[in-house]
């Protein structure tokens, strides 16, 4: 058995193909690692990333080789500077691929402490977050950036008819930004994304209410009716702030406290697939 092992053994992946046909990407998909995110703070914090990583596979070629991407996480993931040196990370993952592009998205949830809007009782709010970037040649980069947050819409039609108050609902706001990587714009933080976001909506979610935040949350979003049409508007104006957005897909998704079926609204510019 051990003679048997010192043999050489066939890399099968390296075979030839004959059906003449190329693929966008191949690669290995959900892969678990701890990683840093930088904070606006300047501290890093550390999330459980779902990374997945692929590269583009040549026509002649049978397969790639899926350990290497895995090896090449291991290696790079726990570095603090490892998200905010993608360019560098994909361009290795060419390397070691022998690739034209390469391709990573990773999804984590990211804590922020958020304030409870009376009696400012802070508190973690998880929100769902992702990094996409992939490099094409030596310069073709793309960074994208996801963010998918909770908030409270009131209905202003309810409000308009009703006598008696008006239904309101949480809602998820799902954005996902193309990001310019060539100028030097400042960083855009998620703290400040989600702080913005917040802005659009009838009322920010908190983490903590005690009955004094619980009265002003009720009466705010009262006083500030809108529809999911209004919150995607709204959100698309925040986003025209930015100059370093070139693209954005956005979606404004209520969980309709009276219906059956949730209100939606979607809306896309330029391009944001990795």
């Amino acid at each position: 058995m051990l003679d048997n092992l010192k043999q050489p053994l066939i890399d099968v992946q390296s075979h030839a193909d004959a059906r003449g046909i190329a693929l966008h990407k191949v690669g290995v998909k959900n892969v678990e690692v701890p990683i840093y995110v930088l904070q606006k703070d300047g501290r890093t914090q550390m999330v459980a990333a779902s990374i997945t990583i692929s590269v583009d596979l040549p026509a002649e070629q049978k397969g790639t080789h899926m350990s290497r991407f895995v090896i090449q996480l291991a290696e790079k993931s726990t570095s603090k500077a490892f998200c905010y040196n993608l360019r560098d990370f994909l361009r290795e993952t060419q390397q070691r691929l022998k690739s034209n592009t390469a391709h990573i998205e990773m999804n984590f949830r990211y804590f922020i402490h958020k304030e409870a809007p009376v009696t400012k009782i802070p508190a973690p709010v998880a929100y769902q977050c992702s990094f996409g970037a992939s490099l094409t040649g030596e310069e073709d980069y793309k960074f994208v950036l996801g963010l998918e947050m909770p908030i409270a819409t009131l209905c202003p039609c309810s409000k308009a008819i009703s006598d008696y108050g008006a239904h309101n609902q949480r809602a998820i706001i799902r954005a996902k930004l193309a990001l310019d990587t060539q100028s030097d714009y400042e960083v855009l933080w998620l703290e400040d994304l989600v702080k913005a976001f917040d802005e659009c909506a009838s009322c920010p979610i908190f983490p903590v209410l005690k009955r004094e935040d619980e009265k002003y949350v009720t009466e705010r979003a009262y006083d500030n009716p809108k529809f999911v049409e209004d919150v995607i508007r709204e959100c698309v104006a925040v986003l025209q702030t930015y100059p370093s957005v070139t693209g954005y897909e956005l979606e404004v998704e209520a969980l309709e406290s009276i219906h059956g079926h949730n209100a939606w609204a979607y809306q896309q510019e330029g391009d944001v697939t990795i």
